[in-house]
């Protein structure tokens, strides 16, 4: 049984993909089926995929699952949002599916120099700045950082200050001021009317629609998703095709801006999805510049160095690696 068990063990993650070859997919099933603590782990991976990569699981319960089917058939509905604001919901429901593998293990190293328990009281801090100017209810001390400090240092120093205060407290009263944080934002009538999501503000140094600002939102928990994932060992699957396509434009838009209109151009595209010309519009491109949707958030995020991230590129390095570096830059994660 124990080799068994050791076995199941590292076939779940596949398992949760559902990508196992019909030989594994039975081992799984049988040891399943007797084994309360893998049906428990078998269920947690298995939401963590549903949630983050797609609409629930319809497929009817096999009664040979036991604990496993109960978990899939009990679990709670996705936060219903309009478009602008379904990736932020996927990502928090995502999240809040993983965060039950911290038990016992909240001092483990994720990103930084945060341990998991500092890297959900981060998101907690980074929520904030839009959920209070949406009106929700604050959920830590109101901020000493003096008005008029420029944004990338406050936004530093605020994290500081809620990590210190949330490390005085435990990692299950960070993560209920967390999450119901995250369900107020989602609950505001601008995660609900497009229209209302229109008006623009300013954050983190960059003026944007509320709705643009709720898929930075969805970008930092996915990607902090994705830190605790890795941390403990775990496949965290990116967002859904829809949701990563907006992620995408939305980190272009940024990088055009960024870049300006007098920088080298260059044609930049990401792989089975669109192109845009970055820098300049009144001279010839001097480069393309083809990258993996995740791999392009992924370097936008601080997750890959410019020189590292896989690609495809033609023409001008010099061009290219110009537009690497900045979007690598971007990253306040």
């Amino acid at each position: 049984m124990t080799d068994d068990h050791e076995v199941v063990r590292d076939l779940l993650v596949a398992w949760g993909f559902g990508v196992l070859d019909p030989a594994d997919e039975r081992t799984v099933r049988t040891h399943l089926a007797g084994c309360e603590s893998c049906a428990a782990e078998a269920a947690r991976l298995r939401e963590t995929v549903r949630l983050l990569d797609g609409p629930p699981l319809n497929a009817p319960a096999q009664p040979a699952e036991g604990a496993l089917s109960l978990a899939l058939r009990t679990r709670p509905a996705a936060f219903r949002a309009a478009a602008h604001a379904a990736p932020y919901a996927a990502t928090v429901a995502g999240l809040k599916a993983l965060l039950p593998e911290l038990e016992g293990r909240w001092a483990t190293p994720v990103v930084h120099d945060w341990d998991a328990h500092a890297t959900v009281a981060h998101l907690l801090a980074a929520d904030e700045h839009l959920a209070g100017l949406l009106g929700v209810e604050a959920r830590v001390p109101r901020s000493r950082i003096e008005e008029g400090t420029p944004w990338e240092d406050a936004w530093n120093r605020r994290t500081a200050e809620v990590i210190a205060h949330e490390h005085g407290r435990t990692p299950q009263e960070t993560v209920a001021d967390w999450a119901a944080q995250a369900d107020a934002l989602l609950g505001t009538p601008e995660a609900r009317d497009a229209e209302l999501a229109a008006r623009a503000m300013t954050l983190m140094g960059m003026r944007l629609p509320v709705a643009d600002h709720f898929l930075v939102r969805a970008f930092e928990t996915w990607i902090h998703t994705d830190d605790i994932g890795r941390a403990l060992g775990l496949a965290v699957p990116p967002p859904p095709q829809e949701h990563l396509g907006q992620l995408v434009r939305l980190a272009v838009r940024v990088l055009g801006l960024s870049l300006g209109p007098t920088a080298p151009p260059v044609l930049f595209s990401v792989i089975g999805g669109e192109e845009w010309v970055l820098g300049s519009d009144a001279e010839p491109v001097q480069a393309e510049l083809t990258l993996d949707p995740v791999d392009f958030c992924l370097l936008v995020g601080g997750r890959y160095a410019p020189e590292t991230v896989p690609r495809g590129e033609t023409g001008d390095a010099a061009a290219v690696r110009n537009v690497l570096e900045r979007a690598a830059s971007l990253s306040w994660l």
